[in-house]
């Protein structure tokens, strides 16, 4: 039986040793990238905070402090909002948590159908290289000439002008970014697929009688995974700042639904006065990125096998 992923064989160490070898090595490479560390403690702190989100007796997110709030937003620390309320009395806290979830479900969504498009494509491109090889690649060079923000505020308007809905809903702004950008994930893996199935293991899976879907999926595709790691978790930090930016121009997430982009959206008329509604939901939005990566150079390194 042919092997899936067929690291350097190593004396006297059977199989399952040597893949425990392999994976301390991950790690041992991966802790030394401080930052993907700090990065990676940041996301699981923010991940965790958007899931439990109801259980964490937060304030309603859309409900107005109608005893405090007497038209301008309230500072951090007053009346029991520890980060203050926007511009309509809401707690910035609750609409930041809640927010996250908007922000980061959008953006894991449509990084999960982009890597499941251009794996995918990129596989049977590489696989099976020649007319398909080229027909799948000149596509991709078509998806990649189209801008996506430009192409959203088209649909945004298309939708305006055919129906009551002023912003695409939250299912169609996940389908078109993971839609239209795939096409990094299929290059990616179309680039070990050309190399890893002239290797010796995909010989003999073949002379062992496997089909060309077992082949690609089972042998070829679990020694591409560490590229499309990575490539995934950066992807997801392009997706958060195109999400928050069609936010930010009215077209995306609509109130009263918190999302990043929106809430900063909403600041612009109270920055001078009360800066900290736009600070803060700009703070997550950097943070949130930067750890993101910070986390995906750390896999690189500790996923390269340069660095073995």
């Amino acid at each position: 039986m042919a092997t899936a992923i067929v690291p350097g064989p190593i004396a006297g160490i059977d199989a399952g040793d040597e893949y425990a070898i392999e994976r301390h090595g991950i790690w041992k490479r991966f802790k030394r990238h401080r930052f993907a560390l700090v990065s990676g403690v940041i996301l699981v702190l923010i991940v965790g905070a958007a899931a439990l989100a109801p259980l964490l007796h937060l304030q309603d997110p859309n409900a107005i402090d109608s005893i405090n709030w007497k038209g301008d937003p309230l500072p951090p620390g007053f009346a029991g909002h520890l980060l203050g309320t926007d511009e309509l009395g809401r707690d910035l806290l609750a609409r930041l948590i809640y927010g996250a979830q908007i922000s980061l479900t959008v953006a894991f969504s449509a990084v999960l159908m982009e890597v499941v498009i251009g794996t995918v494509l990129g596989a049977l491109a590489g696989y099976y290289g020649g007319v398909v090889d080229y027909v799948i690649m000149r596509v991709t060079d078509v998806f990649l000439s189209i801008p996506l923000l430009p192409l959203l505020l088209v649909l945004t308007a298309i939708v305006s002008a055919t129906s009551s809905k002023a912003a695409l809903g939250f299912g169609v702004i996940v389908i078109i970014i993971g839609a239209l950008s795939w096409m990094q994930v299929a290059r990616l893996v179309r680039a070990s697929f050309l190399s890893l199935r002239e290797k010796e293991f995909a010989e003999a899976a073949r002379a062992l009688g496997n089909n060309d879907l077992r082949i690609i999926f089972r042998h070829l595709l679990p020694n591409a995974v560490a590229p499309i790691i990575v490539s995934a978790t950066l992807d997801v930090a392009g997706v958060i700042i195109t999400e928050s930016t069609l936010s930010f121009l009215g077209f995306g997430i609509q109130q009263p639904t918190a999302s990043w982009g929106n809430m900063l959206a909403n600041s612009q008329s109270n920055m001078a006065d009360a800066p900290w509604v736009a600070i803060f939901p700009g703070l997550c939005i950097l943070v949130t990125v930067l750890a993101i990566n910070y986390l995906g150079d750390g896999l690189r390194d500790a996923l390269d096998p340069n660095m073995r």
